[in-house]
């Protein structure tokens, strides 16, 4: 959808002039239009280098970490029977045990840890996970609005999000064509001559803004259809350019296809200038749906990425705010293991963990918070 970064935009022919509120709107919606395909272009970028760095550096880093999180879980189960501890003490080793367990379960992973938790929590992990998955899918349903069926798959992120994705472009598509193809019980009904009035008009105004686009590409078409050009490099040429209108024409980006006119000089910044009110109109239209599909789309990405890399889901969030993220990610969880291996040596004695346990508050959290270990004891 990210197509050229140039800003197509109306300027004031005459100092003492002053823009129209059509011509604003037009400005305004290209400005932002051209911000979203720089976010978009910059998550697009950024993801896959990400992904590699994530891979290289930070995975092996986590398994290392959880690793030494696992030989803890089971320290603490197996010391946890041992007569030097008081009641007061094995609260807090269940909830330590459950907490890491749970955490470490979550990953997908160390399926032996199952047994521990449900001994521990007097509940059962998959159960509860089941539960869990509902709550969030229901929510998930109600802030969207959509039916995302029995057949979702909780556990795999990036799935979750693409169903999530498809079901709201399928939600878009039919809320728009309901609106041109009523229902026949509605559509039955005796309309008023103001309701009739209002849908021509809309089903007018739609044409137009179809129409309105359908002629650049036309003009576009008409100059650089390779087939006509016997020159083997212009063809090339001409064969990359319209390859590009046909990608714009095909998403409806109306201001690609200004682009690229004024890029091959079939118009010019004048006739920018001079864009009717009428065509301003239908113009506009075009560009607050553009913007609001490209909008969708960062969202989804954004999400995607939020959910796939344990990003918490609210919060402002770029591409170069993750990367940070991650390098301060890398750095931190470095020491959590140098302090883990501490702790993994030294817990193994009782007595060291009793006193240890003697200053740790346990700390009720729900579902929504953070991980309460932070793998540094």
């Amino acid at each position: 959808m990210v197509s050229s970064s140039g800003n197509v935009r109306i300027v004031e022919q005459k100092a003492t002039s002053s823009l129209s509120n059509a011509q604003k709107t037009f400005n305004r919606l290209s400005k932002k239009i051209a911000k979203q395909r720089e976010e978009l272009s910059a998550w697009q970028t950024t993801i896959p280098l990400y992904q590699e760095k994530y891979a290289r550096e930070f995975d092996p880093l986590l398994q290392s970490f959880d690793d030494y999180r696992v030989q803890l879980v089971h320290i603490f189960d197996r010391l946890y029977a041992d007569k030097i501890f008081s009641k007061t003490d094995r609260t807090k080793l269940q909830h330590l045990i459950c907490a890491m367990a749970a955490d470490l379960l979550d990953s997908g992973e160390h399926e032996e840890l199952k047994e521990i938790y449900n001994r521990h929590s007097g509940s059962d992990y998959d159960a509860e996970e089941e539960q869990d998955n509902q709550e969030i899918k229901s929510m998930m349903e109600r802030m969207l609005g959509v039916e995302l069926g029995d057949d979702i798959d909780m556990r795999t992120p990036d799935d979750f999000i693409d169903q999530i994705s498809r079901q709201l472009h399928e939600k878009l598509h039919q809320d728009a064509q309901d609106f041109e193809n009523p229902p026949a019980s509605r559509s039955s009904r005796k309309k008023s001559a103001k309701a009739m009035a209002k849908e021509a008009r809309l089903q007018a105004e739609a044409q137009q803004v179809s129409q309105s686009i359908r002629e650049v590409f036309r003009k576009l078409a008409s100059t650089l259809h390779p087939d006509k050009e016997p020159d083997p490099e212009e063809r090339a040429r001409k064969t990359e350019l319209m390859q590009r209108v046909n990608s714009a024409y095909s998403n409806n980006d109306l201001l690609a296809l200004l682009e690229l006119q004024l890029e091959i000089e079939q118009i010019d910044q004048a006739a920018i200038n001079s864009i009717s009110e009428d065509r301003l109109k239908h113009y506009n239209k075009v560009l607050k749906e553009q913007s609001a599909e490209l909008q969708h789309e960062l969202d989804m990405v954004e999400m995607s990425f939020r959910t796939h890399f344990d990003f918490p889901p609210y919060g402002a969030l770029s591409p170069t705010m993750a990367v940070t993220v991650l390098e301060r990610d890398i750095a931190q969880i470095r020491e959590d293991i140098d302090g883990l291996k501490e702790d993994v040596e030294s817990l193994q004695d009782p007595t060291n963990l009793k006193r240890w346990l003697k200053a740790y508050k346990i700390v009720r959290r729900t579902a929504f918070d953070l991980d309460p270990f932070s793998g540094k004891f």
